[in-house]
């Protein structure tokens, strides 16, 4: 058995390779973050196995984001599938080696090959390529539901100068009526100057027709009222975030098509949960990637980063610990909607969410133990491959 470690980096990374006493079969050596540097780390392999076979290398690195992306597909495309550490033990393995402030990428590397080296052995399977491309389209919508929400708050700033009464006469500040009504009319003067005719087919457009004239004639009086500016700047600041708030959407709208696409082919047991759509079940399993890396229900909860934190000193023993959140942010995002959605449409669900709320928990504590329940349903569907069945 040799154990490899690579530490990463942006341009270059940086490898040691021990052998299974420990021993230094190649001391930490740079290679570059290309075609190049990746043969020469696959040389490196190749002429320290002497003669083994690919099960008997271990090779392992930190998760360091897009850094290693690269990196991974390589050496899994060279057969060999490699090690994802967490960052934060691989710092106190590390610190628990020496007392020495010794840190550099080098020195990682080999910490790295160590730490390899007690670690249990395991069977490794490799991630399918559906459960790898939803990570990166679910991760993609991520990014752009975020960069949405910052742009509706932005229009919230904007319209609490343009035009602060529009809020309490309307339901949402971001529904599509009151969009379609400021691109045409982005302040309160030009609602106020509008003919009643035109403002009432434009809201009436906006909200297929949900909004009449009476709503149009709320609309233009509280206008001529409006203590707003008319900066014309902010005006079109208005109209330019609310174009992009659209782009924005009609950008994940496509993306969940691509997600539905993958999310089917998967013929995952989740889509049966009540609650639980393309998008969530997307979410979930590319996170969790091989359920059977996880033994137990409980190692599934440490990685979404639900489990209750433990603090005990002398005969003290704290009794309302916080979660950990140390794990998958986007896992326990998904498990705490998917808690709320499922409450809302299995009996068990909501009379469990119910029994919590009785016990004078907060409503999002309460969700949380709804979330560690279903994580548990999930370990026992994706182990078993078997569809949700409701408690009767």
């Amino acid at each position: 058995m040799i154990f490899i470690g690579i530490d990463v980096a942006k341009n270059k990374h940086d490898c040691c390779i021990l052998g299974i006493g420990g021993e230094v079969l190649k001391d930490s050596f740079t290679f570059a973050n290309n075609r190049s540097g990746f043969d020469e780390l696959f040389t490196a392999i190749q002429s320290s196995m002497q003669g083994k076979q690919d099960n008997e290398v271990r090779v392992g690195l930190e998760a360091t984001g897009h850094y290693s992306t690269n990196l991974v597909a390589f050496i899994r495309d060279s057969g060999i599938e490699p090690i994802i550490l967490n960052p934060l033990s691989v710092n106190l393995f590390r610190k628990s080696q020496t007392l020495r402030k010794t840190k550099t990428d080098k020195v990682d590397a080999r910490f790295i090959a160590a730490m390899l080296m007690t670690l249990n052995p395991s069977p490794r399977t490799p991630i399918s390529y559906h459960i790898e491309e939803l990570k990166v389209l679910t991760r993609n919508r991520s990014r752009l539901v975020g960069y949405c929400a910052k742009l509706k708050l932005s229009l919230t700033r904007l319209l609490d100068v343009v035009f602060p009464e529009l809020p309490g006469i309307v339901w949402s500040r971001n529904q599509k009526s009151v969009h379609g009504l400021l691109l045409e009319l982005p302040n309160a003067r030009t609602i106020a100057n509008c003919r009643i005719d035109r403002l009432t087919n434009i809201i009436k457009d906006a909200s297929h027709g949900r909004y009449s004239r009476d709503k149009a004639l709320i609309i233009r009086q509280t206008a001529a009222e409006s203590i707003g500016s008319d900066s014309p700047a902010m005006a079109f600041e208005i109209q330019q975030t609310i174009r992009l708030i659209q782009n924005a959407q009609a950008e994940i709208k496509l993306l969940d098509k691509q997600i539905a696409i993958f999310i089917k082919s998967t013929k995952t047991p989740l889509l049966s949960v009540p609650g639980i759509g393309n998008t969530l079940a997307a979410i979930i399993l590319s996170e969790i990637g091989d359920i059977h890396r996880f033994e137990t229900p409980a190692q599934l909860l440490a990685f979404a980063g639900m489990e209750p934190s433990t603090y005990q000193s002398g005969n003290f023993n704290a009794n309302n610990t916080p979660m950990v959140k140390r794990g998958s942010t986007y896992l326990r995002w998904a498990v705490l909607q998917a808690a709320r959605l499922v409450a809302m449409r299995d009996k068990t669900f909501k009379d469990f969410l119910k029994k919590k709320r009785n016990e004078g928990k907060h409503y999002n504590v309460a969700l949380s133990h709804v979330g560690k329940k279903l994580i548990r349903v999930i370990f026992h569907m994706l182990i078993t491959d078997r569809v949700f069945v409701p408690q009767t």
